[in-house]
């Protein structure tokens, strides 16, 4: 039987999300969509040529300063409560990646067909051992004084004002939700799961929120936002989208667009290798399911949960 959440007459979903994307060329720390069709955007290029149907949500942050996802500062890192209070890891100035600074880079993003550019925080930097989770440790106002900021960022380099988000390091809590909502944000994507066996029923259990359904959207932070999950990945094999398929559900396939950064390696990092095990994948689920697979962009299937599910509370309604 078809699940509620998906439109007619199609009986599974698959949504491609890409983490970390921002002005960083291979001449800086590391690529990040800079080089625009010569680097790792380029890939991104050719999977949507290749696969018309298919649709990517790109989390991009607004101001990215992050050098170093790991800390750099050893001794300091070592420091109960101390290393809680100072950046253990050197980062770019202010502005440095500020979106609307880069207009070739704002342009190529706004020149690629059937692409979402959601949001991925404001500068991906926090204090402490874990250096991408910027809102840890925040309440709601300084949440919200940075997803304006943020917003606004977006505005200036006319790019469409994002409807979710992918908090940093898969990182939300209430404050953070309640924010979201305020704001006008509509979904968030926090859960990554790319373990727990495919099952209906199932729930996520590794990466960001755990307990939310694995399979599908599901409302959350009391209907405030919709959760949308990643459940697949460059480490898992094609069984595991072919399950997630058949068992009617959300494909969610998750990547980064930085493969190589300082002290880091992102297994999921887009580069010609997973780029091409993609191409397999969505080829194999085009061939098993045809016209009867939605290909949808994150917002796509947050709109449409919301539309099922029912309306947020009006007074967490758009500021």
């Amino acid at each position: 039987m078809r699940a509620p959440w998906l439109p007619e007459p199609y009986e599974a979903a698959v949504t491609l999300s890409i983490d970390d994307i921002h002005p960083g060329r291979s001449s800086d720390a590391y690529e990040a969509g800079g080089d625009l069709g010569e680097g790792a955007l380029g890939h991104v290029a050719w999977l949507l040529e290749r696969h018309p149907q298919l649709r990517v949500t790109l989390y991009t942050t607004a101001d990215w300063r992050e050098i170093s996802a790991v800390p750099t500062r050893r001794l300091l890192a070592r420091v109960p409560r101390l290393r809680d209070r100072v950046m253990l890891a050197p980062t770019l100035p202010r502005g440095t990646m500020r979106l609307d600074r880069h207009p070739d880079f704002v342009a190529y993003l706004r020149d690629l067909p059937r692409t979402e550019v959601g949001l991925h925080g404001l500068h991906h930097v926090n204090r402490g051992v874990r250096i991408p989770v910027e809102f840890r440790g925040r309440g709601q106002a300084e949440c919200t004084d940075m997803l304006n900021e943020a917003i606004g960022i977006f505005a200036d380099a006319g790019l469409p004002r994002p409807r979710g988000m992918s908090p940093p390091g898969w990182d939300i809590h209430e404050d953070l939700a309640a924010a979201m909502a305020a704001v006008g944000m509509e979904y968030v994507a926090s859960a990554r799961d790319l373990v727990t066996p495919v099952a209906d029923g199932a729930t996520t259990a590794m990466s960001g929120l755990h307990g939310v359904p694995l399979l599908r959207p599901a409302l959350v932070f009391g209907g405030r936002l919709v959760h949308v999950p990643s459940n697949f990945s460059a480490t898992n094999p094609v069984d595991r989208a072919r399950e997630l398929a058949e068992a009617g559900g959300l494909v969610g396939i998750k990547a980064h667009i930085v493969k190589l950064s300082p002290g880091h390696i992102m297994l999921d990092g887009v580069d010609a290798l997973y780029r091409n095990y993609l191409d397999v994948v969505l080829s194999e689920l085009e061939d098993r399911h045809g016209d009867r697979l939605w290909f949808a962009t994150m917002a796509e299937v947050a709109e449409r949960a919301r539309d099922v599910l029912g309306p947020a509370p009006a007074q967490m309604g758009r500021s």
